[in-house]
């Protein structure tokens, strides 16, 4: 025999009975996880303004591939004034910030120097108490007419194309056409003016 005391029954009552599957009331209160109506157009407007910004940025970006990018530089031939305006012996820099060129009067002979360092491409001064062009960034440096004596320059400055205009008698350079004094061409005909 058992030593639990027997429960008396009382007539009509029915013992409770202890369910293991009962769920507490706290978690039959607990959200679902399905999308609500609101959370759905949340995440809908969050979707649409995404896909908003990804085409406007492609469509900016072809409207800049639309348009390419031009590069205005200061026209290749230009009139400097009359011959008569160079002194001789000087170097005028008055041309070497808008056109890049310096005008020399030496020797009978009126020419266009380019200002542009044959080593790496800086563009030199001309320094008039030492009567030379020295470049700054490496210490190239060039006598009066363009010949290169110290630094790592390999070749002396060019020359560009200088003539008289017909109709005015004014000195027109021409930066597109280049003349190498390696290469002879200083002497030619379109790489300086007589004066007299």
């Amino acid at each position: 025999m058992s030593d639990e005391p027997e429960q008396e029954s009382t007539a009509g009552e029915t013992p409770p009975v202890r369910s293991e599957t009962a769920v507490p009331k706290a978690s039959q209160t607990a959200p679902s996880d399905d999308v609500t109506r609101r959370g759905f157009f949340s995440w809908a407007a969050v979707a649409w303004v995404g896909f908003t910004a990804a085409v406007g940025g492609c469509v900016s970006a072809w409207g800049r591939f639309m348009f390419p990018n031009v590069l205005y530089e200061p026209p290749t031939t230009f009139k400097v004034g009359n011959p008569a305006d160079f002194a001789p012996g000087v170097v005028d820099t008055r041309f070497v910030e808008d056109n890049g060129v310096w005008i020399v009067n030496e020797e009978g002979r009126l020419y266009a120097l380019i200002a542009i360092c044959t080593h790496l491409g800086c563009p030199p001064n001309w320094l008039e108490a030492q009567n030379k062009f020295k470049c700054p960034c490496h210490g190239s440096g060039y006598y009066k007419n363009g010949i290169n004596f110290e630094g790592p320059t390999p070749r002396p400055l060019e020359r560009a194309a200088i003539a008289i205009d017909a109709s005015d008698g004014q000195v027109v350079v021409d930066k597109a056409r280049k003349f190498l004094w390696e290469q002879g061409q200083w002497d030619d005909p379109a790489a300086y003016i007589e004066v007299a």
